[in-house]
């Protein structure tokens, strides 16, 4: 960016919406998208209310209908044109949002391009559902993944593998998969494991409910959740295990009396 907080450099800036939830944008989202000249965003995934925050001279483009190929000669016409780009993708461009084939063309093109993170919906969810997915000697590892569909997953990262930590598990882009996913985590979960089920997280028709694992597939169908679905499999979810209803044992050492640290010495 140049030192005129209002000017951007030709460029594009690929930016992570957030879950759904216009309130939950970077301050640096929400200047992009008041200043860029030209915002192509994923319809089907970002709620008009983000997209109201755009400048009223952007040209704003959906690109549900498009190909990869389309969207790269938008932005490389755009940009060698001195104009400045947002690539708005939903949740944050680190997690599935296809950027990595993205970001290649951009570098063969020579076309000059920044990445602004945004809020995942895993951390959305957890916010909703008032939990930490990382309790002192219960969990401590958070996976992030997916169940194989039309994209494949590489076999070391198969879910059953995955589900043998009885971690943190936070389940992607699996909704119309669901009896496979179930049955692969209860081979290494209990089935009255808590599953919260997160449905357009951030959204104003957001849906979130905890079921045990046994129903996770019929919750699913009940509700009729086909995408923009998340599943949260965790320890964490069972009642008595947050920090204001767990035993001493599993709280954090951080902020014990008896933890000393380079900033505070041990309290007596």
């Amino acid at each position: 960016m140049k030192n005129n907080p209002d000017i951007l450099q030709p460029a594009v800036y690929i930016v992570g919406a957030g879950p759904g939830d216009p309130e939950l944008l970077t301050v640096k989202a929400q200047k992009l998208l008041a200043v860029a000249d030209v915002i192509l965003f994923a319809d089907s995934l970002i709620p008009e209310e983000i997209v109201n925050l755009c400048g009223e001279d952007a040209e704003i483009i959906p690109t549900a209908n498009k190909t990869l190929e389309e969207i790269l000669a938008l932005m490389r016409a755009a940009v060698r044109s001195q104009k400045s780009v947002v690539r708005l993708h939903s949740g944050d461009p680190s997690l599935y949002s296809a950027i990595h084939e993205q970001m290649q063309l951009l570098a063969k093109a020579n076309i000059p391009f920044e990445i602004i993170p945004g809020i995942s919906a895993f951390q959305a969810a957890a916010a909703k559902l008032k939990i930490e997915l990382t309790v002192p000697s219960l969990v401590q590892t958070i996976i992030l993944t997916r169940i194989s569909g039309r994209t494949h997953v590489p076999p070391t990262e198969e879910l059953a593998s995955l589900a043998a930590h009885q971690a943190s598990l936070c389940l992607y882009l699996s909704a119309r998969h669901i009896e496979t996913a179930q049955a692969k985590l209860l081979a290494h979960y209990p089935e009255d494991t808590p599953v919260a089920i997160c449905f357009r997280v951030g959204w104003p028709d957001e849906k979130i409910m905890v079921v045990p694992l046994r129903e996770m597939a019929n919750s699913t169908h009940e509700h009729n959740l086909i995408r923009t679905t998340l599943y949260i499999i965790s320890p964490a979810l069972v009642p008595g295990q947050q920090p204001w209803d767990t035993p001493s044992r599993r709280r954090s050492r951080l902020y014990h009396p008896e933890h000393s640290h380079i900033f505070r010495s041990t309290h007596n």
